[in-house]
């Protein structure tokens, strides 16, 4: 996760992220992307089963019961064992995770716990009650789809008035006192829109925008060919800025931040390097600290069966069961061979990625790499940065 205002803006400082000693159960959420421990933010995909059915979906979720998802008991053996690893956050995901009866008793059991419980979500189910039952059990964040102007949402989403539902939600939860965030994963056919959203979390006082890059996973598999073209990727990432820079001008309090993509954070060095250099040596610092992807070892995924992967696009390969091994056993698994390449990633790079000069602060996506490749380590196809940025 790139925070655009964060080092823009100069809201994020290498003092903060060493306070604790980057130790992550100390840490801010905000600063979480600066730790340097072997304790993931962990997102479990409390469920498949969702109300909508989104064409990007990364787990194709539907809306139908779904058999052998953990109970609430082994939800709790889950939690206590993540809670006793010292895991900063567990993220409620699905499917829609508000379709599970027992979502309130696990994140109050996971705050009981010492965990910060958020969740991501499509909004939707998020009425002003829902909205009071989220904040009463101390969920600390809500994270929901915007995918572009009402039309393009409601496409994405195939169902209609869902726009409508999604920013009410966001609404609620604000209201309600929860803080929450708009979330966009950008494509060939939501792009232009981008402009409008930010109109639209501006306008609706949205405290965070973060912007997901198109990861080649589940429904997103077959849209590879749907990505934007490297030009538009460098266009969005100026339009962020520009938007950063111009918010905080104003005192418009709202975060930007990009995810899925690490070389936005070489696009940001570089515009920082020529456009506010006094900031250059200390946002190289921070992306330092960071260490670009963080699949198998400061992200983790868990599926709907207790399935654990190195995220939560990476369901095609399993490091273990939760029901049959706890967490953290399986994460700290020194013979795992995948975990142990990841620990150690950017010794295996191959291609663009593998000559880049940037790589201790990249890495690149796998799964896009494997999706367009078949080859986990090569380079990422998203990568937008020229062959003079990067040698």
């Amino acid at each position: 996760m790139i925070g655009c205002t964060k080092l823009l803006c100069g809201t994020a400082t290498i003092a903060e992220a060493m306070r604790h000693g980057r130790d992550s159960a100390k840490l801010s959420p905000q600063m979480l992307q600066f730790s340097t421990d072997n304790r993931p933010i962990v997102v479990w995909n409390m469920t498949n089963r969702c109300n909508l059915k989104c064409l990007h979906c990364y787990i194709s979720a539907e809306d139908r019961k779904y058999s052998d998802e953990l109970t609430t008991g082994e939800a709790r053996v889950f939690i206590d064992d993540i809670a006793q690893m010292g895991c900063p956050v567990l993220l409620f995901s699905g499917g829609e995770p508000l379709l599970r009866e027992d979502i309130f008793e696990l994140g109050h059991y996971a705050v009981e716990k010492g965990l910060r419980p958020v969740i991501s979500s499509n909004g939707t189910l998020i009425t002003p009650e829902m909205a009071r039952k989220i904040a009463a059990v101390g969920f600390q964040y809500v994270g929901i789809s915007i995918d572009g102007t009402e039309s393009t949402h409601d496409h994405f989403r195939q169902h209609s008035g869902c726009f409508k539902a999604a920013i009410t939600g966001i609404k609620n939860c604000v209201a309600a006192g929860v803080k929450a965030g708009a979330r966009l994963t950008i494509n060939i056919h939501n792009y232009k829109d981008l402009p409008a959203v930010l109109d639209i979390v501006e306008r609706e006082q949205i405290p965070r925008f973060c912007m997901y890059h198109l990861v080649y996973a589940g429904r997103g598999r077959e849209m590879a060919k749907e990505d934007i073209s490297h030009a538009e990727s460098r266009k969005t990432m100026q339009i962020l800025i520009d938007k950063a820079l111009d918010w905080d001008k104003r005192g418009v309090e709202t975060e930007i931040l990009t995810t899925d993509n690490h070389a936005d954070g070489i696009f940001l060095w570089n515009y920082i390097k020529e456009h506010r250099p006094e900031r250059a040596d200390e946002v190289v610092r921070l992306l330092e600290m960071h260490g670009g992807c963080s699949a198998g070892s400061k992200m983790a995924n868990v599926d709907p069966m207790g399935n654990v992967h190195p995220c939560q696009f990476w369901n095609h390969y399993t490091l273990g069961n939760v029901r049959k091994q706890k967490f953290s056993e399986i994460w700290t698994n020194a013979d795992e061979p995948l975990l142990s390449k990841l620990h150690h990633m950017k010794d295996h790079l191959q291609g663009k990625c593998g000559r880049c000069k940037h790589k201790e602060l990249c890495g690149g996506c796998r799964i896009r790499a494997e999706a367009v490749s078949e080859n986990i380590w090569a380079e990422d196809p998203a990568c937008y940065m020229t062959e003079e940025e990067i040698s």
